[in-house]
């Protein structure tokens, strides 16, 4: 099956070429960035060279629908808009690694992205939530996948369990969440610079950040009721990887142990999500380069708090490797393919 990357020039896009240059069904015919336009992406990135050759091009939804079945986004809030309804329109499957068809409600995307939403509500009511663990059934028949954040994904696969099994008061939510660098993109800013990041850790988008209205939509989804959270992310100086500690108050006593086989049965047909034994935490090494979503579980009896851990490496399971995995669902292919590689360690 062909493809096309839009935005393959950014870290996502790179790691969708690495992944799917491994993918047995899957050839990558078309990559596209304007701001790089006529150079072949093995000269930005060098390591590439053998792999992937193509020249990045310049590209309008016509000239993409004539080469492509699917095409990924892997582009900033804001350039899916105007491409995706044309595309739609020619029966091209598209998966949105951008927030831009994440929010169900227009002026809720214009408050938290500060940016106007120009698409009709039609093209928004056909994309599907891409939380591969959860919306299996209607990533199916999807056309339109709205790949979830990188936070996003940490925090809800996290939560899953105790939102769906009625665990926690969910007016009690804090999430403290922290990402390696390469989330922030390959754009040149002064406050990413390595004299900036390394040596240190700090807090951005206090209160403000993208993420936090997806959290919360997809929580009351599942538990049918409006719930708010509380989420503070950091930034960490290493390149991937993304750390998610959450923690909410019991609704009845529970032992760790008893939510940690809560946990195992839920998740026990996901691939990709694995639970901690007891007194056993997550580091975000452990998932680097890989699809997995790890979590470790502690419940503070003291205070009758529930601590849940969750690691993923925020270009795959946060980005790439996931919308991979909907790709997967969506062709009826098993959701492994392309995806099995053990995580790089140390």
């Amino acid at each position: 099956m062909k493809v096309a990357i839009v935005g393959a020039n950014g870290y996502s896009g790179v790691e969708l070429i690495r992944l799917l240059s491994q993918h047995p069904h899957v050839e990558i015919e078309k990559l596209v960035s304007h701001s790089s336009s006529d150079t072949a992406i093995n000269i930005i990135y060098p390591h590439l060279t053998g792999i992937c050759e193509l020249e990045l091009e310049k590209a309008e939804a016509k000239q993409i629908a004539e080469c492509a079945e699917l095409v990924f986004f892997a582009t900033p809030a804001g350039v899916s808009q105007g491409l995706v309804p044309e595309l739609l329109d020619k029966g091209i499957t598209c998966i949105d690694l951008s927030g831009d068809f994440r929010l169900k409600h227009p002026k809720t995307y214009e408050q938290w992205y500060k940016r106007p939403f120009t698409v009709e509500k039609a093209y928004l009511e056909k994309g599907v939530y891409g939380l591969s663990e959860i919306n299996r059934e209607t990533i199916k028949t999807a056309q339109l996948i709205a790949n979830p954040g990188c936070y996003a994904t940490a925090t809800l696969l996290g939560l899953l369990p105790a939102v769906q099994m009625g665990l926690i008061d969910l007016q009690t939510i804090v999430i403290d969440g922290k990402s390696g660098v390469s989330g922030a993109g390959r754009s040149a800013k002064q406050e990413n610079i390595y004299s900036e990041i390394n040596g240190g850790v700090k807090a951005y988008k206090i209160g403000v950040h993208q993420h936090i209205p997806e959290i919360e939509q997809e929580i009351a989804s599942l538990a049918g009721v409006e719930t708010q959270v509380t989420f503070t992310t950091h930034l960490i100086p290493m390149t991937r990887g993304m750390m998610c500690t959450i923690y909410a108050r019991l609704r009845e006593a529970q032992p760790t142990l008893k939510i940690i086989e809560d946990y195992k049965e839920y998740y026990q047909s996901e691939h990709f999500v694995r639970v901690r034994d007891e007194g056993i935490y997550p580091v975000t090494k452990e998932v680097s380069g890989s699809n997995y979503c790890d979590i470790g579980i502690f419940v503070d009896e003291r205070v009758q708090r529930l601590t849940i851990i969750s690691v993923i490496d925020n270009l795959v399971k946060g980005a790439a490797g996931q919308a991979i995995q909907n790709m997967n669902i969506i062709y009826g292919w098993d959701e492994t393919v392309g995806l099995d590689q053990v995580p790089i360690y140390p």
